[in-house]
């Protein structure tokens, strides 16, 4: 801190022009100086960097005036305004979605981002997502409900299903029955009929003439192309079928060609789970620009908003969002680290032991057959190697009894400890409840049964890791992207290092505020300040801390 002070007098005794002038605040006593760091944390108050020309000192109170003269007063050397972290993102977002921080938590598959932690994100003005891929039908109705009713803004994932379109259609009536206003839309390769139907529900003009349409959707895309398709109205061809299907009038369908599928699209960058594994500050800029020329393009009368998430887990980086103009950020690798995540506490261990170079790419289960992968955590588990070795086989064989007998023993022994014919059973027999048509399918198809089979080892997996099966952990399937790593670093050495401690609220708070500190020092820096490395860095606080730094 001296050094920096050092600095600021220098270039003040050489004659550097400051910004304007500061005196203390006529009708108050005066208040001493604070330290940087303590002026900077302060964030519902300005900052004041002034001189005597002898010293340099800073100050949360006073009075200033940029640039000209005035009687009395002091040199202004640097100034930061003051900046709350419910203002970082778009008013008019959080306006809509009735929160107060533009933060949302993503959702994480079979419930990982649980009703409690949707529940606690609500409670302290933030958005949480429902993680109901994944989940049996009765599960993800019981949530809902619990949802409903505790009073607080909330959101249901509706996944992608290519191989099993009739449990996305059936989700998608669910949220229609259960009134839910809002969903998250992720690993769209495309549009649906039952995404399209449930946007369009109850699609109505006001006597104003305004456009309302009941059921928002916040679509998570990482391709160029797909934002396209959100952003556009929806196609021709699904409105003439919902129309001819009786689920929508001709004047709706009109209606609908006026408004975009997708209000709101969240920039998925490198992330957990399904993920192209795009940089943000490449990802960000691209849609943010089509959301621009689209706009203008559809001339639509509401605005289309950008979010960012993927690699989001630390102040800078959510500083960086924001500075990009995010509306609002999104989580999810370090909220499955959560003492609230619906995942075991196996791999809440395993995720604070994580570095940024401890997650890699493997097989997907729900579209193993397309080559689609997904990153999961490698350090710990063999599950990556293994579901890649699973994938070679079947793009290598015709059906499981091509399988060399020493490789197919090999798999019998270390992957599914039971004869492949006895998994073929039990998967056979799952599918006759799930979808009939998948068990028809591998009686006849011997490639397609193959598949099923490995992809019992690839969602089982996943079930080991979230119940945290002691007899299974060298298989846990474990969703996660590098932000972990970056969090662990972050966190190294204060309470959030324990996973015990990790609340929801806690690390998002941290997230938001500290993003509004570094706001606040890039605002200095910007006007030439070299800031001392402890001005720098922003260590998590206890929430009561932060609060304390708000009021």
């Amino acid at each position: 801190m001296d050094q920096f002070l050092q600095r600021v007098t220098s270039a003040s005794q050489s004659g550097q022009s400051g910004l304007g002038w500061w005196r203390p605040a006529p009708d108050l006593p005066f208040v001493p100086p604070e330290e940087l760091g303590t002026a900077l944390r302060k964030v519902g108050l300005p900052v004041y960097v002034v001189s005597d020309k002898k010293s340099v000192a800073v100050h949360s109170r006073g009075t200033a005036k940029l640039g000209g003269e005035q009687q009395d007063s002091l040199p202004l050397l640097g100034y930061a305004p003051p900046c709350l972290p419910e203002n970082l993102g778009d008013s008019g977002f959080c306006a809509d979605m009735g929160i107060r921080y533009p933060y949302l938590g993503g959702s994480m598959a079979k419930g990982i981002s649980s009703v409690a932690m949707v529940e606690e994100l609500g409670r302290a003005g933030m958005l949480g997502f429902f993680g109901a891929a994944g989940l049996p039908y009765a599960e993800v109705e019981t949530a809902i409900d619990r949802l409903a009713g505790s009073g607080v803004p909330y959101g249901v994932n509706l996944i992608h299903s290519p191989h099993e379109p009739d449990l996305e259609k059936a989700l998608a009536e669910l949220y229609l029955q259960r009134n839910v206003r809002l969903v998250e839309a992720s690993a769209f390769l495309d549009l649906t009929l039952p995404l399209v139907r449930y946007r369009l529900h109850g699609i109505h003009r006001l006597p104003d003439g305004s456009i309302v349409t009941p059921n928002r959707i916040i679509a998570k895309v990482s391709r160029e192309e797909l934002a396209v398709k959100f952003f556009s109205p929806a196609p021709e061809s699904f409105l003439r079928e919902l129309v001819a299907g009786g689920e929508l009038t001709g004047e709706q369908a009109e209606l609908a060609a006026r408004i975009p599928l997708a209000g709101e699209i969240t920039a998925e960058a490198d992330s957990g789970g399904h993920t192209d594994n795009r940089p943000a500050i490449a990802l960000f800029p691209t849609i943010q620009s089509l959301a621009t020329r689209l706009e203008r393009q559809h001339g639509y009368d509401c605005r289309l908003r950008v979010g960012l998430a993927g690699g989001i887990s630390t102040p800078a980086a959510a500083a960086a969002a924001f500075a990009m103009g995010a509306a609002y950020i999104m989580t999810g690798s370090v909220h499955q680290a959560c003492i609230e995540s619906g995942t075991s506490h196996q791999v809440r261990e395993m995720l604070a032991g994580t570095r940024q170079a401890d997650v890699t790419m493997a097989p997907a289960a729900d579209m193993f057959e397309m080559g689609v992968t997904v990153q999961v955590l490698k350090r710990g588990t063999m599950f990556p190697m293994r579901a890649a070795k699973l994938y070679e086989l079947y793009r290598s064989y015709g059906c499981m009894e091509d399988i060399p007998a020493p490789e197919r023993e090999k798999l019998e022994k270390t992957l599914f400890l039971a004869p492949l014919t006895d998994i073929w059973r039990d998967t056979r027999a799952y599918f006759q409840q799930r979808d009939p048509r998948q068990a028809e399918r591998g009686d006849r198809d011997p490639k397609h049964r193959m598949a099923l089979v490995f992809r019992w080892y690839l969602g089982q997996a996943a079930h080991w890791a979230k119940d945290g099966e002691p007899s299974r952990k060298i298989d846990y399937q474990v969703w996660c992207g590098p932000a972990m790593g970056a969090f662990n670093e972050w966190v190294a050495g204060t309470y959030l290092e324990n996973p015990e401690r990790r609340t929801t609220v806690s690390v998002a708070l941290n997230i938001l505020y500290g993003a509004a500190v570094f706001t606040r020092v890039n605002f200095l820096r910007s006007q030439g300040m070299q800031l001392p490395p402890e001005a720098l860095r922003m260590e998590p606080l206890e929430l009561a801390q932060i609060k304390e730094y708000l009021r």
